[in-house]
């Protein structure tokens, strides 16, 4: 079975401390990727009444076992973020909120999920949710014990303390943040670098004038959600053009990287991966290649692993089928550039070779390398 967080009542923590959802121990040969099978949707064909792919998490694990990258025994589990973790951040009125199946309808943007019971939804549709956002939150303290991490699920970024939508329930990038300001030394400052196709209003209102977490937003400026209140909070904003491609896509993101780390120096930088930058999205509207998606993830991890700032990636948005395959891609890509790997792989990865770029995106990253 997967390595999971130790039971509450073996580690005798109480059920309503608030860092219980960080295990006491991973062991060394465990991946720092945190993943549950119940992070998948798939109930009464709901996940075919939203363009989001909601079966993508458990594809991408899928494929990484295939790959023989991992298995059941070398990833970890997260635990249900419960009540009083969200209340973190979330207002009680906003959790309350979410007792009525018609707001749930609403933030998920599947109208039949407002005519079930809520106790249904509460556990085929929401638990999902709390699960990725534990995993969030897991995944948080698991970049700073070993410089990295990836919650294959998680990246909530429409979501506020007191709002949800565009299919996001719960803020859990907020919530990872709090509980790392909160429960783990020596973390005080924070980067979000957010590069879903969509500008992430929710964290940008949860930080507004919070000075110790700095806000890179990298987004279409024709598309949802057009927050012009949650912009005030961004501080290094790259709005982008309908059908924005690779060569300007990924030159945006690497001058905008080095703007940020000039301008703030992160205890953690928190990436949301969104995959709905790829050409042919349905809600994205952009036009970067798979292999751009492959370019611009190694580009963030080599610029963060280079400086040792810890990073805790989410994969947000993607909704093709295919989104899958590139996220799995990109992560065995980034294994092979030696930028990720267990404890103690690090010399062995290091002899592998990157997939092969493009001679543009290879000076870039190496630029981004050295400094």
């Amino acid at each position: 079975m997967a390595t999971s967080v130790i039971d509450k009542k073996e580690s005798g923590e109480s059920v309503s401390d608030p860092a219980h959802l960080y295990t006491a121990h991973v062991p060394a040969d465990c991946w720092p990727i945190v993943y549950s099978p119940i992070y998948n949707i798939s109930f009464l064909g709901m996940e075919k009444l939203h363009p989001f792919d909601a079966g993508k998490w458990g594809r991408v694990v899928n494929y990484l076992k295939e790959a023989g990258m991992i298995n059941d025994e070398t990833i970890v589990v997260p635990r249900e973020a419960e009540e009083q973790d969200l209340l973190l951040v979330h207002t009680k009125r906003y959790i309350n909120s979410l007792k009525y199946s018609l707001v749930v309808a609403s933030i998920t943007e599947v109208p039949p999920v407002a005519f079930l019971p809520n106790f249904i939804v509460q556990r085929k549709v929401l638990r999902p949710f709390r699960l990725q956002t534990g995993g969030t939150v897991m995944a948080g303290k698991l970049a700073v014990d070993r410089g990295w991490a990836i919650n294959v699920g998680g990246g909530f970024h429409h979501c506020s303390a007191d709002k949800g939508g565009g299919f996001c329930a719960y803020a859990d990038i907020s919530i990872s943040i709090k509980f790392l300001f909160q429960h783990v030394e020596g973390i005080s400052k924070a980067m979000i670098v957010d590069l879903d196709a969509h500008q992430g209003n929710g964290h940008e209102r949860d930080f507004m004038d919070d000075d110790r977490v700095y806000i890179l937003d990298v987004y279409n400026r024709s598309i949802y959600p057009g927050d012009n209140y949650a912009k005030r909070a961004i501080r290094c904003r790259q709005e982008l053009e309908i059908g924005t491609s690779d060569d300007v896509y990924l030159g945006t993101v690497q001058r905008s990287l080095q703007r940020a780390l000039y301008e703030f120096t992160p205890d953690i930088i928190i990436y949301n991966g969104g995959t709905d930058i790829l050409d042919g999205d349905p809600l994205g509207a952009l036009s970067v290649s798979p292999q751009g998606i492959i370019e611009r993830d190694r580009l963030v991890f080599a610029t963060a692993r280079s400086r040792h700032i810890p990073l805790l990636m989410v994969t947000s948005g993607g909704y093709q089928k295919r989104t899958a395959r590139i996220i799995a891609d990109s992560v065995l890509n980034l294994r092979s550039c030696g930028l990720i790997g267990r404890e103690g792989d690090t010399v062995e990865l290091m002899k592998g070779g990157c997939l092969e770029m493009e001679p543009s995106a290879e000076r870039l990253c190496a630029r981004t390398l050295n400094g």
